[in-house]
């Protein structure tokens, strides 16, 4: 690292290292849960809403056969963790995550991602002595409308407005707005909201899927079940919860 250089990490990473995941197997679903796993799911978004959000058709399919039994599991654990309007997304709901862990075990979002933000910048100054900016991102989307900026993840970075759950999910994909990734704290410097959005975005790419960006993708990738996923299957993938971006006047040109 140089001074200057800006480390953007995954809250997922975040949350399975200090052990901020659940297990959806120990929830036992709700009417409400089954009906959001059955009908929301496998009909409203499978038939209505992944048209209107101009999802993919392997997508579509994907939702038309949900899986009930650990989706009604999962849509409990959100409604218990998140609420309602989030239940109602179809994926990373309330920043509750099921890709890139194992067997039924969720990952929840961070309590406070500025803190942790500030304390891992303090550590790095402190052992390298180097004054760099942290950088904590979730790949859920935030939409743009010229200077307006929204998403449904809930406590993205100030000047990024989060509302409707699943609304603004639906709102932001059928107006085909600008989507990218959405910065969660900023710590070390001034970042306007325009570049922090490209910065993670770009981190984004860089960091890649890991053992996919879906459940789906997870157990099509080592052929089980959706809660067969194992963390030494998991081990024999390369995960990047770590990107570093250097300025160089090439990239600053990109950013802008």
């Amino acid at each position: 690292m140089r001074d200057g250089d800006i480390l953007v990490i995954s809250e997922k990473a975040l949350s399975v290292a200090k052990g901020n995941i659940i297990n959806e197997r120990a929830f036992r679903p709700s009417l409400l849960a089954k009906m959001l796993a059955k009908i929301g799911m496998r009909f409203l978004w499978g038939c209505f809403l992944g048209k209107v959000c101009h999802f993919k058709a392997e997508t579509i399919m994907r939702l038309r056969n949900y899986p009930l039994k650990e989706g009604a599991a999962h849509k409990q654990s959100v409604l218990q963790f998140a609420g309602f309007m989030q239940a109602l997304k179809y994926g990373s709901e309330g920043g509750i995550d099921t890709s890139n862990v194992p067997f039924s075990y969720a990952c929840l979002p961070l309590n406070n991602p500025k803190k942790e933000a500030m304390h891992i910048r303090r550590e790095l100054e402190v052992k390298d002595r180097k004054k760099i900016t942290i950088i904590i991102s979730d790949t859920d989307s935030t939409f743009s409308y010229h200077n307006f900026h929204f998403t449904s993840r809930p406590n993205p970075i100030r000047g990024i407005k989060s509302f409707g759950g699943a609304f603004s999910f639906v709102l932001g994909r059928a107006l085909k707005l600008r989507q990218r990734a959405t910065p969660l704290a900023v710590v070390g410097s001034e970042i306007g909201i325009e570049e922090a959005l490209n910065l993670v975005e770009i981190a984004h790419h860089a960091r890649g899927y890991g053992a996919g960006r879906s459940v789906w993708d997870m157990r099509l990738r080592f052929g089980v079940g959706f809660s067969n996923v194992t963390w030494e299957m998991l081990e024999q993938v390369n995960h990047f919860p770590l990107v570093l971006i250097r300025r160089t006047s090439f990239s600053k040109k990109l950013i802008s």
